[in-house]
């Protein structure tokens, strides 16, 4: 099965006053149909930034500097804001954090619904555009689906204004789906509903999904695959099975570490030592290096490399976890 979107050395740099933040710094990876990959790490290290590059929504003065991003065979960096304006919502959609900032909150649901319908699907007549939008709040779980379009999002739950965004995001059956950290805003019950049934349209609609998020806990329970990063790299990428049970970077160690054990074989929760270094002047050799309890002096001074370290296990890291278990290739 060919790949519906590939990422080839993405670069997003931000052009301050201050300097230049390079938000994402030569990102790359893959994704097939029916897939689930998770981007995951710390607030600022490029997960979001990465997220809305693949869909150009860079504003000034950030800028897409290098790279490829081929989506369906094409390289959507060098299309016009006229042609991703036919993509964005048809072919690629995005689900945002907080469904009442992505919902109006002075129109019905039906309305907020039947416009991307109006857009993408011009062809379908008024009653058609109804059936849709009745038979897409069917689809994520929400009763009495006809009378509810008469609704506005205030009248809905956090939990039931999310469903509503992924079924507008569902609309025109994309191919891809951009969830930017779509169930931080909900409790923790409403989270596991939310994160089964997109687990579950995913594999209907054999459309791919990126599950942006901090939270690994999250990821590892919906991801194929899942990709670590920091200060606008990726550490590490892998399988879920690669990345929960035989990672090897010092910082996705330190990010499952955190992670509250349900079996009390803890007394504490585990912390990552330091902070996020500061974007506008990243310290030399490895980012991570000042925070990594393993580092040695060569960390200091020199800038890792990705290497394989199985058939789909990428590492970059001079020290990487395990010693010598681990045999970089």
């Amino acid at each position: 099965m060919k790949n519906i979107l590939e990422v080839k050395g993405l670069k997003t740099y931000f052009h301050t006053f201050k300097g230049v933040v390079k938000a994402v710094d030569d990102v790359s990876f893959s994704l097939k149909a029916g897939e689930i990959l998770g981007l995951v790490g710390e607030s600022g290290g490029g997960k979001s930034v990465t997220g809305f590059s693949l869909i150009k929504l860079i504003e000034e003065p950030g800028k897409i500097e290098a790279g490829e991003i081929i989506f369906d065979g094409t390289d959507i960096v060098s299309l016009s804001e006229r042609e991703m304006s036919t993509i964005r919502g048809k072919d690629i959609a995005m689900i945002f954090q907080d469904p009442m900032t992505s919902l109006n909150p002075v129109y019905t649901i039906g309305k907020q619904m039947e416009e991307v319908l109006i857009l993408h699907q011009s062809h379908l007549s008024k009653q058609e555009r109804k059936e849709r939008c009745i038979e897409l709040l069917k689809d994520v779980g929400i009763s009495n689906p006809e009378s509810r379009l008469k609704n506005y999002p205030h009248q809905f739950s956090g939990g039931m204004r999310q469903r509503v965004v992924i079924a507008i995001a569902l609309a025109c059956n994309p191919k891809l789906i951009i969830a930017d950290e779509p169930t931080t805003a909900l409790d923790v019950t409403i989270q596991a509903q939310i994160l089964k049934l997109m687990m579950k349209l995913v594999k209907e609609h054999n459309c791919a999904l990126i599950l942006v998020t901090h939270d690994l806990a999250v990821v590892s329970e919906v991801a194929d695959k899942i990709n670590v990063m920091y200060c606008g790299k990726i550490v590490e990428t892998g399988s879920r099975e690669d990345i929960m049970f035989n990672h090897v970077h010092p910082y996705t160690e330190g990010l499952i570490g955190s992670i509250p054990k349900l079996d009390h074989s803890q007394d504490r929760l585990e912390t990552i030592e330091g902070i996020v270094p500061n974007m506008f002047k990243l310290p030399k050799g490895c980012n991570f290096a000042p925070r990594c309890k393993h580092a040695q002096a060569v960390c200091f001074e020199e800038e890792p490399i990705s290497n394989a370290i199985g058939e789909k296990h990428h590492v970059a890291c001079h020290h990487p976890v395990g010693g010598e278990k681990c045999q970089i290739s």
